[in-house]
């Protein structure tokens, strides 16, 4: 069963990912996080099966993260209130993105992602 990766082209680390996904012949759906941005419910399961806190799936060294100041508003946020706003633009979300039943990884970390297969 392929894995769920969610990604935007442009980023680096991105390219490193699926790079690295290639080279270890793992099948997975590819998604434009930009194009095909992760709904509220897909995001609300994707934490809560984590069990990371909100703010690790923010894209905290983003344009548009700065841009909103939400360093300084993102805990005055309600939980409900930080999945909206983190589902309004695939841009405020940490990429590349790696879910795979209930794994859900955020970021690329080799060794984290090698236990996918």
């Amino acid at each position: 069963m392929p894995v769920l990766f969610l990604w935007y082209p442009k980023c680096s680390t991105c390219k490193k990912a699926k790079s690295w996904l290639d080279a270890q012949g793992i099948e997975y759906v590819l998604r434009d996080i930009t194009v095909e941005e992760p709904t509220r419910d897909e995001l609300t399961e994707w934490i809560a099966k984590s069990g990371l806190e909100i703010k690790k799936f923010y894209n905290t060294s983003g344009q548009l993260y700065r841009a909103m100041e939400l360093k300084e508003r993102l805990p005055m946020f309600t939980d409900e209130e930080k999945i909206g706003l983190l589902a309004t633009d695939g841009m405020l979300v940490k990429r590349p993105l790696l879910i795979s039943g209930d794994k859900i990884l955020v970021g690329f970390k080799e060794e984290q992602w090698s236990a996918i297969k």
